[in-house]
């Protein structure tokens, strides 16, 4: 398996960002990313919201019925750290702190888009993740994290202090992204949707609002690579790398990357790619469409004798409404069957409603975790559970089911390894 997380992901190496406090003002591996006298090292997009420096806080004011969002941007970009600030509501409106984000024309200015630490006065909602200008509010869902408890969210919601200063940490590893609020856990979700951008102060358009931000300190810890199954190689053709066929004569890639399947329902055995290595702890995505037949996106699985080979957890590909469901399927080991457990969670409504189809590209996304299983469809959850019975390491695998007549194109088959260093900052509580 290949180290994919650079150096600076090393507890003792930092990187520069910016404008710096006196050591003795931030903890030890943050750098103060707010001088405290000016805007140096920031820059607005956005809206028609005004932002200066008032007694060593950096203060955003509404400017009333304006149209747009606006953002004081860090010039600075980062894929892993921990942020670290404190905020106080001067007058109440709506605000966030945007991270891993990007701006892309619109108008005569710049539109905002990426992970958002939602901000309330009251503290509802507060830490919770809204996808700006990207997922939010599409398909009339509104948080990325669904499946954050109830109680977490009222425990947090509970610390706030009204018209005082409130600590905010955002914690981004790899996939996993984790909140706090006062100290309380909020968010602990995986996405991949962004892995690396700038960080942002909101004031949200609207009649009012005024928020000061301070002790505005980050840790920067590198940046995590995803590790892709197809290449370029030398000839400038596409090929496998680390990853085997099943079945190669029903393979072949496109001169612009896109792996093509096709499987005759006269072939019993199952058409596969499987991958050299087992993972353990990751996350896995691959983008695809289909004609007919059935596939899967296989993970943590073991090869065995049977026609269909892999035994282990598929995450469906059947273009409807089981596509990113779980299904365990069997295997032949030693002459013997050593059954699957079939169906673990599905979620078909949604499914349906997030699904792109007549023919269009879907990305189904595996986050595996310990016990913890996380499937999204086109970067939304569609279901987190904890699996106490589940295999703990095996095989990627892309599948064409046996029996049927089946074709396939899959494009970006990627993995990005969760360490053991980054797994020392996920299991914080």
């Amino acid at each position: 398996m290949r180290k994919l997380f650079v150096a600076a992901m090393m507890f003792g190496l930092l990187v520069p960002c910016g404008p710096t406090a006196p050591a003795a003002d931030v903890e030890d591996g943050f750098v103060s990313l707010f001088n405290g006298s000016d805007l140096t090292g920031w820059v607005k997009r956005g809206g028609s919201a005004e932002y200066a420096v008032q007694d060593g806080s950096i203060v955003g004011k509404c400017a009333p019925d304006t149209p747009g969002n606006t953002f004081l941007c860090s010039e600075k970009e980062f894929g892993n750290f921990v942020l670290k600030l404190q905020y106080q509501f001067l007058e109440d409106g709506n605000s966030g702190v945007q991270f891993r984000s990007a701006a892309r024309p619109e108008g005569d200015g710049q539109r905002v888009y990426g992970y958002q630490y939602e901000m309330r006065p009251g503290g509802d909602m507060t830490g919770r993740i809204y996808d700006e200008g990207r997922r939010g509010h599409k398909f009339g869902i509104i948080w990325l994290d669904a499946h954050t408890p109830q109680d977490r969210m009222d425990a947090a919601q509970a610390s706030n202090q009204a018209g005082q200063w409130n600590d905010v940490e955002i914690q981004c590893v790899g996939p996993s992204i984790k909140t706090w609020l006062n100290g309380k856990l909020v968010v602990d979700m995986f996405d991949s949707l962004s892995m690396k951008g700038f960080l942002g102060l909101q004031i949200h358009a609207g009649k009012s609002g005024s928020v000061a931000w301070r002790n505005i300190r980050v840790k920067d810890l590198g940046e995590s690579k995803w590790d892709s199954f197809f290449v370029k190689g030398d000839d400038g053709n596409y090929q496998l790398s680390n990853a085997k066929f099943v079945l190669p004569e029903e393979w072949s890639f496109t001169e612009d990357g896109v792996l093509h399947g096709v499987h005759s329902k006269s072939q019993g055995k199952d058409g596969l790619v499987i991958s050299t290595d087992d993972y353990d702890n990751f996350i896995a995505r691959v983008t695809y469409r289909m004609h007919g037949g059935n596939s899967a996106l296989y993970f943590r699985a073991e090869e065995t004798s049977a026609p269909w080979v892999l035994r282990g957890f598929q995450n469906e590909i059947a273009n409807n409404g089981k596509d990113s469901a779980l299904w365990h399927t069997a295997g032949i080991i030693d002459g013997k069957t050593i059954p699957g457990r079939g169906w673990i969670v599905a979620n078909d409504e949604l499914v349906e409603t997030v699904r792109n189809k007549n023919d269009q590209w879907n990305t189904t996304c595996t986050a595996a975790y310990g016990d913890r299983l996380v499937q999204t469809l086109n970067g939304f959850c569609t279901s987190d559970i904890v699996d106490e019975e589940c295999e703990k390491t095996g095989k990627l695998g892309l599948q064409m089911h046996g029996g049927t007549d089946c074709e396939m194109f899959f494009k970006d088959f990627e993995v990005m390894p969760i360490t053991p260093e980054m797994m020392k900052l996920i299991n914080r509580k």
